[in-house]
């Protein structure tokens, strides 16, 4: 999977949200012309167009918007890690990889892992590899299978459901219409399935797993998504019922020689304690039910 630096996104949303290069350029200090061959080299990294170029400046298109949403709310999440650390964290870190939609889920719960008086901060990285612990490159991980490294210890934690999702006022005709990601990008069983299952009824690939959700709420298609995110969504229904083939265990991963520590034990405590009372959410037992698509499977074939 192609690596996008970050600061190529905040060259985007600069041009985004000012709509010109020469107004992006006065925002961030760089030239117009850089700015310009920096926004074509991410469009070529992403595989898709971003911008619509007129006399009157730079409007974005749909996946440039898709985007323009997703960043923001990174960026959200980025500053409510900053005021954490900021106002009520000392100079301790504890590391956390874990993928983008777990990564998502542990933004949101911020306060349930940095609490007041605590003596660690929070940094949490997004990898869609397995998470690996190796040189101290993370203090705590989440995989989808027990870790075989002796080095390991590892705490079990709610398995993982997944279904097909579309948007709530996508029209049933819209089953037979798959989106994905990217082969290169599909890392994981649940980003396989469009492309081992559907092959033939692929309408669109995005480059990244978070770039999903913004796709089926589009209405264009259906897509598969963990039941913790697509459940949680109140703009999403399920179609169908869970896709048995692709549950998963969970485990939450950490160095034998570091789990000991007390900011290490107490990040894993609240992580172990926040993934297991929203176990119903990730094992797909939530209150939000299947919508069948009739014939789903007849449809797509």
């Amino acid at each position: 999977m192609k690596h996008i630096p970050w600061d190529s996104y905040q060259i985007f949303l600069a041009v985004a949200r000012s709509g010109s290069l020469s107004a992006a350029a006065e925002r961030i200090g760089l030239s117009s012309a850089t700015i310009g061959r920096r926004m074509l080299e991410l469009e070529r990294q992403m595989e898709c167009g971003l911008f619509v170029r007129s006399q009157a400046g730079y409007s974005l298109t749909g996946g440039g918007q898709a985007l323009l949403d997703h960043l923001v709310g990174m960026e959200a999440a980025g500053r409510e890690v900053e005021i954490w650390n900021a106002g009520l964290c000392g100079a301790v870190r504890v590391r956390i990889c874990a993928g983008s939609w777990c990564a998502r889920f542990l933004a949101r719960n911020l306060d349930v892992l940095v609490q007041p008086g605590d003596r660690h901060g929070i940094d949490l990285s997004i990898g869609e590899e397995r998470a690996s612990l190796a040189h101290r490159s993370a203090d705590i991980g989440i995989r989808a299978f027990e870790p075989e490294e002796s080095n390991l210890a590892a705490v079990r934690l709610p398995e993982v459901a997944y279904a097909v999702y579309a948007a709530v006022d996508m029209p049933e005709d819209g089953a037979e219409r798959w989106i994905a990601v990217t082969e290169e990008a599909a890392v994981s069983c649940y980003l396989r399935y469009p492309h081992e299952k559907w092959p033939n009824n692929l309408i669109a690939t995005v480059s990244r797993a978070e770039g999903l959700r913004h796709s089926i709420l589009s209405g264009a298609g259906v897509g598969v998504l963990p039941c913790f995110v697509g459940d949680g969504d109140p703009e999403l229904r399920r179609v169908g019922d869970e896709i048995a083939e692709l549950r998963h265990r969970s485990w939450l991963v950490m160095n034998n020689e570091d789990r000991h520590r007390p900011e290490i034990r107490a990040v894993v405590d609240r992580m172990t304690a926040l993934f297991r009372r929203h176990a119903a959410l990730f094992e797909g037992r939530g209150e939000r039910g299947s919508v069948a698509l009739s014939n789903l499977l007849d449809v797509a074939t």
